[in-house]
């Protein structure tokens, strides 16, 4: 089959590998659509942390933001999968240890991520294989563009669980990405006010067109009493903004990573008796995704610039636009196209 493969910092190629197959436990999806995420343009550049520590390694095939469809199954699976429509868990633990038991495996601390840690082929390419217990079936209405956008809708709505809203609080959320976008989406259909700022204004004009009309410049930030803050951005310098920002006894949320150490004084914190929350993975939020996309409380859909295929990935991890890429921040991949 074809898939991407990473060879090293800046070096990506598609190339024929061998199909997979389903081991016990498994089975074999044929990928429908798959995304470009902000993880691969690191492992791509080189400058993802893991590459550091020895948790991933080139050569690599990147992709864990997919759905498709399961043409297969190892032996001692069901065959009601064959056929399903489904979408799957970034995050897979060993399922023995304390952590997995107590429904943690996303920090299992011998977990695999697909297509990122431990050599686990990803999803940018025409099949992958995947543990059954890791899938979730998508209903009709989860087309495969929703399909592809579950597990950062995962990761989005475990961003608004964790800020401990009630409807009518308010929301600031900082970063204009997928990421921040999304978050705005699945809070306010949880009926919170959102706030986002971003760079400057071109960086706002998506959200606005979303219908959030309360989009900020850290210049024109106005001084509201925020109940609570989201940092989806890979800005330094915001983690400790944040802690400013929010309100005393209420609720930070950290999901955005920069390239260099961020410092927050801990007696901010401390002091103003604030709650601050890391966001590692999707796993607990992807069944809740699905629900508000087919229910269409949730429609992400616009944040979809383009759909590719697998020979122009390369490009898209260097920055590139495809022609005629709409507005939206991220861009799918299609391996069935050239």
């Amino acid at each position: 089959m074809r898939a991407l493969v990473l060879t090293g910092p800046y070096r990506a190629e598609v190339g024929t590998v061998d199909a997979p197959v389903a081991a016990a436990g498994q089975v074999v999806v044929d990928v429908e659509r798959a995304g470009v995420c902000g993880t691969d343009v690191e492992l791509f550049t080189g400058e993802m942390t893991y590459l550091r520590t020895g948790a991933s390694w080139y050569p690599l095939r990147p992709g864990h933001e997919w759905c498709g469809v399961v043409t297969a199954v190892g032996p001692d699976v069901d065959a009601d999968w064959l056929g399903r429509r489904v979408t799957g868990d970034t995050m897979i633990g060993c399922g023995h240890c304390r952590r997995c038991r107590q429904g943690r495996h996303h920090v299992c601390a011998d977990r695999h991520e697909v297509g990122i840690t431990n050599g686990l082929p990803g999803a940018l390419a025409e099949q992958v294989a995947l543990p059954v217990r890791a899938l979730h079936v998508l209903p009709d209405p989860v087309d495969a563009t929703l399909g592809a956008l579950v597990e950062p809708g995962g990761n989005a709505l475990r961003c608004v669980r964790e800020a401990g809203l009630a409807p009518g609080e308010r929301l600031l959320i900082l970063g204009t990405g997928t990421i921040g976008l999304l978050v705005a989406m699945f809070a306010r259909a949880g009926g919170a006010e959102v706030h986002l700022m971003g760079i400057d204004d071109t960086q706002l004009r998506l959200a606005r067109t979303l219908g959030f009309d309360s989009t900020w410049t850290p210049d024109g930030l106005p001084s509201l009493p925020w109940d609570a803050v989201v940092d989806a951005s890979n800005a330094p310098t915001l983690p400790a903004l944040a802690v400013d920002l929010v309100e005393p006894g209420r609720r930070i949320v950290y999901i955005g990573l920069a390239g260099s150490p961020s410092i927050i004084d801990s007696r901010d914190i401390v002091f103003c008796d604030v709650t601050a929350v890391g966001i590692l993975g999707a796993s607990a939020g992807l069944a809740g995704a699905i629900d508000a996309y087919a229910d269409g409380s949730v429609d992400p859909r616009p944040l979809v610039a383009a759909t590719v295929g697998l020979d122009a990935v390369a490009d898209a991890l260097a920055g590139l636009r495809p022609d005629g890429a709409g507005p939206g921040p991220k861009i799918l991949v299609d391996p069935r196209r050239a």
